[in-house]
């Protein structure tokens, strides 16, 4: 049947006023429950605040306000069939993350070989491994769009990811 956003996307050619917004791997704040979260309970469970390699690998972050800001351009002003980059972050390196974990829990930070990493981060290794940086360069020109949110280490430096 294909992929969804390019499903909704073709109806935009049928007059469907439809447009797309492509999410950074990491959307932070308050109740976030995904990715920084799961590598919090892992440094908590085993002790150590690990990432794979050298950790210089990237994750694009957008805070979930500014995420919403983007949402609010996208329904008053994106044309159909636009694709609009939720990057308020290029990326953000994985040991930097794990930096502040350690430091916040109080537990080392480690550098993990393949199979190391393959028993500590389990099925989010190849999260943990991905390299993404993402660019919102042309979505911030072309819709006016400038997160004012704390970015994705400020915010993980905050007590509700780890109260």
């Amino acid at each position: 049947m294909g992929h969804p956003p390019a499903l909704a996307l073709a109806l935009a050619g049928r007059g469907v006023q439809v447009s797309a917004i492509r999410l950074s791997a990491s959307v932070h704040g308050a109740g976030d429950h995904g990715f920084v979260p799961h590598l919090i309970g892992l440094a908590r469970d085993k002790g150590v605040s690990a990432h794979a390699g050298d950790g210089t690998n990237r994750r694009p972050a957008v805070h979930r306000l500014d995420a919403a800001r983007l949402y609010r351009k996208a329904l008053e002003a994106a044309e159909a069939g636009a694709v609009l980059h939720a990057a308020a972050e290029e990326g953000v390196p994985l040991r930097a993350l794990a930096e502040v974990i350690g430091r916040r829990l109080g537990v080392p930070v480690v550098s993990l070989g393949e199979e190391e990493a393959a028993a500590h981060f389990g099925w989010i290794l190849r999260f943990a491994r991905n390299d993404n940086p993402t660019s919102s360069t042309a979505t911030r020109e072309r819709y006016d769009w400038h997160p004012r949110e704390p970015g994705l280490l400020a915010d993980l430096d905050q007590d509700h990811y780890f109260a």
